[in-house]
């Protein structure tokens, strides 16, 4: 496995973690539809919560929220939309992201953005 998807695959379990620690339900994790993934599907309190969990080592190459596009925004709705049409949503839906900067080698800070789309 390259390094980069060991720190995505670390990050993604952070985030989870974060989020349950927050009173969040994990209900789905990597999730495929046709034209990509979703990292985290999450409950709490009636509404869904789509999670994109962008992580970096440093900040070296940019906070990972920039990574966040209005282009990368737009194929999370496609793909909230057919979880939604896939599953069973519940109440309300929110997209979200998460930023985990640092973690594999010490602590990790994290960042959650609620409501971006």
């Amino acid at each position: 496995m390259a390094e980069k998807d060991i720190i995505g695959r670390s990050g993604e379990q952070l985030a989870a973690r974060f989020l349950e620690a927050g009173g969040y339900r994990i209900i789905d994790r990597n999730w495929r539809g046709r034209r990509g993934e979703l990292d985290i599907v999450a409950e709490q309190g009636g509404t869904t919560v789509f999670v994109e969990v962008k992580t970096r080592s440093t900040l070296r190459f940019g906070h990972p929220f920039e990574a966040v596009t209005p282009r990368k925004l737009r194929a999370l709705r496609r793909l909230a939309g057919e979880w939604c049409a896939a599953g069973e949503a519940l109440g309300r839906i929110r997209l979200d992201v998460i930023a985990v900067i640092g973690g594999l080698d010490g602590p990790a800070r994290i960042e959650h953005l609620r409501g971006v789309g």
